[in-house]
């Protein structure tokens, strides 16, 4: 049976990508009361742009925290991490208990759960929430969220078509998943660039680019159990193939930032003597391998 949809008073923190995207996907889907208050929709070098996005949805450009605040009941900030606790602390003199205010931002967890420290006062209940999609998914883009106000904010907004997953009463859990996520998502970004620009060089970046398709064509979880266990055993060899990778880069007239930050890596893995704790045997699966990573660090 479908989830009742429930009309309510949102505002959005923010009208840029994400902002836009769930501002016109939930009006479109049926959400009357949309606004949003953005410090650059009417003052700004892409104001015009923010108004006519607006516009458009049948979002509500307001201009000032108090103003969205008076005018909505669910606030969902869309700002950069980087701002979020001066977007929280610009909120602290305008919210009450019942306000509900939940940061989508992309940041640590101790920055979410500052921006609970300066609403705590309010008495408003508050969220953490990350988002795991892109806007090439549509505001049904996949979204987790934790902390007091996170069943709340997916009760209300699920039923209007958007994807959100509660994953835990603790502030900040949501965003500790996706911003550790993103050392491996992001890195991957940043790997391929350097080996592309490299073998461009070479003029080999096509077939370099198949090659490694191929290894990773496979199901994530199979490579993580290749390689983590396999590490314990092999960190030093890989170490020194990634510092020849190095080489090879910088010949390419690119610096080679992501080879030397993966060869430090592995050095510092073979440092810790694994391979002899184990007796040249590896371990069983890749929860084995890191625990017994984490179990030498605190010994070292």
């Amino acid at each position: 049976m479908a989830e009742a949809r429930v009309q309510f008073r949102l505002g959005l923190v923010g009208y840029g990508e994400i902002g836009s995207t769930l501002g016109a996907g939930l009006r479109k889907a049926g959400l009357d009361a949309i606004h949003c208050y953005d410090k650059y929709a009417f003052d700004g070098p892409y104001s015009g742009l923010i108004q006519q996005r607006a516009e458009q949805a049948g979002v509500t450009l307001v201009h000032s925290n108090q103003e969205l605040a008076d005018a909505a009941d669910v606030i969902v900030s869309v700002t950069p991490g980087s701002v979020s606790l001066e977007s929280a602390a610009a909120f602290a003199p305008c919210l009450t208990s019942r306000h509900t205010f939940v940061d989508f931002a992309s940041a640590t967890p101790k920055i979410k759960m500052g921006v609970a420290q300066r609403l705590t006062a309010t008495g408003a209940l508050i969220g953490d929430a990350s988002i795991e999609g892109t806007p090439k998914n549509g505001y049904a883009m996949p979204i987790l969220s934790s902390g007091a106000a996170g069943e709340r904010v997916r009760d209300l907004l699920n039923p209007w078509g958007m994807r959100i997953e509660f994953v835990g009463d603790e502030l900040g859990r949501a965003s500790g998943i996706k911003i550790l996520r993103s050392v491996l998502i992001k890195g991957i970004e940043a790997l391929t660039d350097e080996m592309l620009l490299a073998a461009r060089h070479y003029g080999i970046d096509e077939i370099v680019l198949a090659s490694a398709s191929k290894t990773l064509a496979r199901p994530w979880m199979d490579t993580v159990e290749s390689l983590i266990p396999s590490g314990i055993i092999h960190a030093k060899r890989r170490a020194e193939e990634l510092e020849m990778s190095a080489e090879a880069v910088a010949d390419a007239g690119i610096e080679p930032v992501m080879a030397r930050a993966v060869a430090a890596r592995l050095r510092w893995k073979a440092d810790l003597g694994l391979k002899d704790d184990c007796k040249g045997i590896e371990p069983s699966d890749h929860k084995a391998a890191i625990d017994a990573i984490a179990a030498k660090m605190k010994a070292v």
